[in-house]
C-alpha cells in the first residue's frame, strides 16, 4: 500500500526557482499548479512536509526574517486554495558550513519524521536536483523528479537518477496519486 506522505524540495517544485536566489516574499512565486495540487493531496489525506535548503540566509542574500514572509506566503496560498502544509524544515547554512541538515545529506529530513512523529520509509521525496532526490533516498524514500525549475539540467546530467519516477511538475504528479 502507498504511504501517503510527500516531502517536496520548495525552489523549482513548488516555487520559481532564481540563480540569484528568491530574496523576498514579492520574489515567491508559485509554479502553475503547485499551490491547487498540494491543496488537493492534502484534502486526499496526504501528510506534506517541505524540505529546503536556503543557504541565502547563510550568505548574506536574504534574513531569517525574509525567509518566514516567503514561508508565511506559501502557507497563506495553500491555506487559501484549501491545503495546508504538515511541516517545513529548512537549513539556513552555507555549502561549507559542514552541517548535518544541507540536502543531500537527510538532516531535514530526520526534523520532519522527528517533528511528524513518522517513519519517512515508503514516503515520496520530490525535488529538482540530485541533492533533493539523494538525501530522500537516504531514509528510504521513493524519489520523483520534477522537470520544473532544475529538473531540466539535472535529468540531463543523468547521473544518479536510477529507481528515480520523473513528472512534468507537481500538479502531474499529484494527479498520478490522486488517481491510485
Amino acid at each position: 500500500m502507498l504511504k501517503k506522505i510527500l516531502i517536496l524540495d520548495r525552489d523549482g517544485v513548488i516555487n520559481q526557482d532564481s540563480d540569484a536566489f528568491v530574496k523576498s516574499a514579492k520574489e515567491w512565486i508559485p509554479l502553475a499548479g503547485s499551490i491547487e495540487a498540494i491543496a488537493k493531496l492534502y484534502k486526499a489525506g496526504w501528510t506534506l512536509a517541505v524540505a529546503t535548503n536556503q543557504s541565502g540566509v547563510a550568505r548574506g542574500k536574504f534574513s531569517q526574517q525574509d525567509l518566514d514572509e516567503q514561508h508565511t506566503k506559501m502557507l497563506r496560498l495553500i491555506r487559501a486554495a484549501g491545503g495546508d502544509l504538515h511541516y517545513i524544515a529548512w537549513c539556513p547554512h552555507g555549502p561549507d558550513d559542514g552541517c548535518a541538515c544541507r540536502k543531500p545529506k537527510a538532516g531535514l529530513l530526520d526534523q520532519i519524521s522527528q517533528a511528524l512523529n513518522l517513519d519517512l520509509t515508503g514516503a515520496i521525496m520530490v525535488g529538482d536536483a540530485l541533492r533533493d532526490l539523494q538525501a530522500g533516498q537516504a531514509k528510504g524514500c521513493q524519489a520523483v523528479l520534477v522537470r520544473t525549475g532544475k529538473g531540466e539540467k539535472t535529468l540531463a546530467d543523468g547521473q544518479g537518477l536510477d529507481a528515480v519516477k520523473v513528472v512534468a511538475n507537481l500538479a502531474e504528479l499529484a494527479e498520478q496519486l490522486l488517481a491510485c
